[in-house]
């Protein structure tokens, strides 16, 4: 039986089923694999699979060996140089699909608790702050009738798209690195284009060396003054400093985050300002999801260690 390691603990239905395909190993520990426990996992397993977070840089692939591929749970990949593993000689795979809805129902809860202040309307209520209804209090943004401006129309962006569009009579513009035809929704010129034109601006895109701070200093001040930025794509597509600063002096209207730049690290002047949401990296959890992706997992895992083409590979 080959064996297997998962980095951190999955919920207990997969590794139930995990264990009758695999002779498995799971680290006791809910924090990310770092370099070395990184190279030591590819000198002693042959499959590993790995979770948000883990060390598999360029220079966790330069040792000893023996793992035949790495089987991502997750569809984002960012924290695996893909490169490097296929020089290695290993295979890469991850779970999209199973994601998809979750992701985008985090982004609209996003969107609506930026938009109607409710953390801050919470946190007002628990502090035994509220002295009661009035016409002109906590007044936030209608999103009904809005545009949202998505940057990355990918199947996430797209589950976006329909949630505004269907549910709140949104008009939808969005930004794609390639040209794509979206039923009911614009493709604009730029990133700064969908950020001057949105009332909204989502971040779905894949985090990569292209993606990295796309959401930047100039694209933020392109952004309307009351409009409001959502991130449920991975941290470090937007310049978090940047963000800090087009918050603290008024350039745009909030914020909504899933996802920071360096988890779990979060900026004391993120966690000051009333008019930022934060989420602790929920876009995925469900256990429902959590299973999807972990069957989905598994058999990318069974196909690499039967020499077969997975399901799901990663190309790069």
């Amino acid at each position: 039986m080959k064996t297997l390691l998962v980095s951190r603990a999955l919920p207990d239905s997969i590794m139930s089923a995990l264990a009758n395909h695999f002779d498995v190993t799971c680290r006791d520990t809910t924090q990310p694999m770092d370099l070395d426990e990184c190279r030591a996992a590819l000198a002693g397993y042959d499959v590993v699979l790995p979770t948000l977070g883990d060390a598999f840089g360029p220079d966790a692939f330069t040792g000893e060996i023996r793992a035949m591929g790495l089987a991502n749970f997750g569809v984002g990949f960012n924290h695996i140089d893909v490169g490097a593993a296929h020089a290695a000689g290993l295979i890469v795979t991850n779970t999209p699909g199973a994601v998809t809805d979750a992701t985008a129902d985090t982004a609209m809860t996003l969107i609506l608790m930026s938009a109607r202040r409710a953390g801050e309307g919470e946190r007002m209520v628990r502090a035994g702050d509220w002295t009661g209804w009035h016409p002109v209090q906590m007044l936030g943004l209608h999103v009904s009738g809005k545009t949202v401006g998505i940057i990355g129309m990918g199947r996430i962006g797209q589950a976006i798209a329909r949630r505004c569009a269907a549910g709140f009579g949104m008009k939808v513009v969005f930004w794609n690195r390639s040209a794509k035809t979206i039923d009911g929704a614009e493709q604009l010129d730029s990133v700064a284009d969908v950020c001057a034109a949105a009332d909204i601006v989502v971040t779905a895109v894949a985090a990569n060396a292209e993606t990295k701070h796309i959401m930047n200093a100039r694209t933020l001040a392109a952004m309307q003054a009351h409009a409001i930025l959502v991130n449920i794509a991975r941290g470090d597509v937007v310049d978090e400093a940047a963000l800090i600063t087009a918050l603290q002096s008024g350039q745009i209207g909030g914020a909504g985050l899933d996802v920071y730049e360096r988890e779990p690290l979060v900026p004391d002047a993120l966690r000051a300002m009333e008019n930022v949401v934060l989420l602790p990296h929920l876009g995925t959890a469900a256990l429902e999801v959590r299973e999807d992706m972990g069957r989905m997992a598994m058999e990318n895992a069974i196909a690499i260690a039967e020499g077969r083409t997975p399901p799901n590979p990663v190309s790069g």
